[in-house]
């Protein structure tokens, strides 16, 4: 999945609680979610700042519009892991648990079907990992 496609499916299943989410969807998004929550403030700095006033206004709403999605992208990721999405409250256990949480992340999912629904993956490239490169000479018959 490309970054584009992340973004958008994690802003169309933002209630999504149920299914799966590979790698490259998790972490694209949290790759949109650092860059814009970096954009989001930097409006704020140049917005505020220079009025004289301390206040995030736009980091807070900006927050609010992205937690539910970004709770239900790690839930799902956790689920292509074959793991319930109530692993994710590790994060409120300091260091081990964001520890332990960041590995599950970085784990491949589980292969075909696990109790969470189907691989995210294309049928190919759950297979045969990466899949078939490009730059592989095809045979010639």
């Amino acid at each position: 999945m490309g970054f584009t496609a992340a973004i958008t499916s994690g802003f169309t299943n933002y209630v999504n609680f149920k299914n799966r989410a590979s790698r490259s969807e998790y972490w694209f998004w949290q790759l949109f979610m650092l860059l814009s929550g970096l954009g989001v403030l930097l409006l704020d700095l140049l917005l505020f700042l220079t009025a004289g006033i301390r206040s995030q206004s736009f980091s807070t709403i900006w927050w609010l519009a992205t937690i539910l999605p970004d709770v239900a992208v790690a839930v799902r990721r956790l689920h292509d892991t074959d793991r319930s999405g109530w692993w994710l409250l590790l994060f409120f256990v300091p260091l081990v648990g964001w520890i332990v949480l960041f590995v599950w992340f970085c784990t491949a999912g589980t292969r075909g079907y696990n109790r969470f629904g189907a691989n995210p993956l294309p049928a190919e490239a759950s297979l045969h990992g990466a899949g078939r490169s490009r730059l592989t000479p095809r045979r010639v018959a």
